[in-house]
């Protein structure tokens, strides 16, 4: 069974385009961590302030290995010295029921 990993990452309105712009240049290593299956980028469209990552994983050991990883680290590393886009986060988790493509 999948498992899905949200991190909500509350954005000032104001910063949204830095926000796509730091996914958009991010090392993108997560598409080659065993057990990957996918990713999404959620902005809203709404009066809401808050951002998804949405990925989904084979298992929750994948994910762990993947957050454990050298490849994770160096990819949150490389805009910490810009500081944080966002003000919040937390990281929610789900298990995959039901899913159509």
């Amino acid at each position: 069974m999948s498992i899905v990993k949200i991190n909500a990452i509350t954005v000032p309105r104001e910063r949204f385009d830095e926000f796509e712009r730091r996914f958009a240049t991010r090392a993108g290593r997560v598409e080659e961590a065993e057990g990957f299956e996918s990713f999404d980028l959620l902005r809203p469209n709404d009066d809401r302030d808050v951002c998804l990552v949405i990925t989904k994983w084979r298992s929750e050991e994948d994910f762990r290995a993947w957050v454990a990883s050298p490849d994770f680290a160096a990819g949150h590393a490389q805009h910490r010295s810009d500081g944080p886009v966002g003000t919040n986060s937390e990281i929610w988790s789900f298990d995959v029921l039901e899913s159509k493509d």
